[in-house]
């Protein structure tokens, strides 16, 4: 048995959690996500707690059993607390600038980038080298984060890029004097 699957999730006060078939609907103070439960895995609603379940010990239902229940424990904390990721913009003259819902980054190119925030997203600037993406969805906050990273990647020599807060950016020796 899946050790992660077989917990049960709890509802906080606050949280409706509706099942319908295959699709499970999480509403709660900061928004509503939908999920659809992939074929072999069941999820149930009992006593204020999300139960999920497999029905037999095939490689496939073994393999989604832990990440559906997972899936659904992090839609029930997305719509309490939200998710957020930090970004940091690290090199001379490089920043980041809030233009409405947009952000406007200066890093070394002929042009500044601009970024538009996603549907459910909110992109926050703190400082002119600091940015916050925060949502409700643990994936579209990830994948976000993850795209305005790849703009300018840190690179390897400088440190000079786009990074995660707190990322640490592996540096190589530049070339050798003689």
């Amino acid at each position: 048995m899946s050790r992660i699957g077989r917990l049960p999730i709890d509802i906080p006060a606050g949280v409706t959690v509706t099942i319908d078939g295959q699709d499970v609907t999480v509403k709660g103070p900061k928004g509503e996500l939908a999920l659809t439960v992939a074929a072999p895995i069941v999820a149930k609603v009992e006593e204020n707690q999300v139960v999920v379940t497999r029905p037999d010990d095939e490689r496939a239902s073994r393999s989604l059993h832990g990440l559906t229940r997972t899936l659904i424990a992090n839609d029930i904390i997305g719509v309490t607390e939200g998710y957020s990721k930090g970004l940091e913009i690290v090199g001379t003259g490089y920043r980041v600038a809030q233009k409405g819902s947009a952000i406007e980054f200066a890093l070394g190119f002929s042009h500044p980038v601009t970024v538009e925030a996603p549907a459910g997203i909110t992109l926050t600037v703190e400082g002119n080298n600091k940015l916050t993406v925060a949502g409700i969805s643990k994936q579209a906050v990830g994948e976000t984060a993850a795209n305005i990273r790849k703009i300018k990647k840190p690179e390897p020599y400088k440190g000079k890029g786009i990074r995660y807060a707190g990322e640490v950016v592996r540096r190589k020796a530049g070339k050798s004097g003689k």
